[in-house]
């Protein structure tokens, strides 16, 4: 019989119901995953440009690299990942951004500095060298950060032009039931 618990079209319809309730959310998703790993990449090759050949501290290239990167990444979103998303005002945009874009620095720079300089000071061997400053920086520092940029772009910065008009409830006090 169809529509019994296990039965395929039972699991067919539950698979369809999770597509249909959150496929946006993957494909949003995919498409940030997609910026953000250009992004990364530019992020990365520009720290260490920076650090290995012209000689720049780390934390200050950090944030450089991570300025230019999050730029890149705003037009890549704001054009492709959350294109139907047309808010009202692209200032505001803009400016939640690169707020959020900030906290993720700070986040990523904080990871470095941690690494660096905290844990650096008692095992300088360990923690003041070219590999810990990319896992702390890139792994650890970026995959925070990333967890919060996707939440805090979805939630705050490219959200809907204005909020669906409800129609008002008229309640007639000369007509009673």
């Amino acid at each position: 019989m169809t529509g019994e618990p296990g039965s395929r079209q039972t699991r067919l319809g539950l698979a369809r119901s999770l597509v249909d309730r959150f496929g946006h959310l993957v494909r949003e998703l995919s498409k940030f995953a997609t910026v953000g790993g250009i992004a990364f990449l530019i992020d990365f090759a520009l720290f260490n440009y920076l650090t290995s050949v012209r000689g720049v501290e780390q934390v200050t290239a950090k944030t450089i690299s991570t300025v230019i990167a999050a730029t890149v990444a705003f037009v890549g979103n704001r054009f492709w990942t959350w294109r139907h998303r047309r808010g009202s005002n692209p200032a505001r945009e803009y400016a939640l951004f690169f707020f959020f874009n900030g906290v993720g620095l700070g986040i990523a720079v904080a990871c470095l500095a941690i690494s660096r300089y905290g844990l650096g000071s008692i095992w300088p061997g360990v923690f003041q060298t070219p590999v810990a400053d990319n896992i702390a920086s890139f792994i650890v520092g970026t995959g925070l950060g990333t967890l919060f940029r996707f939440w805090s772009y979805r939630r705050f910065v490219f959200v809907e032009a204005g909020t669906p008009i409800v129609p008002e409830e008229k309640h007639d006090r000369d007509h009673r039931a």
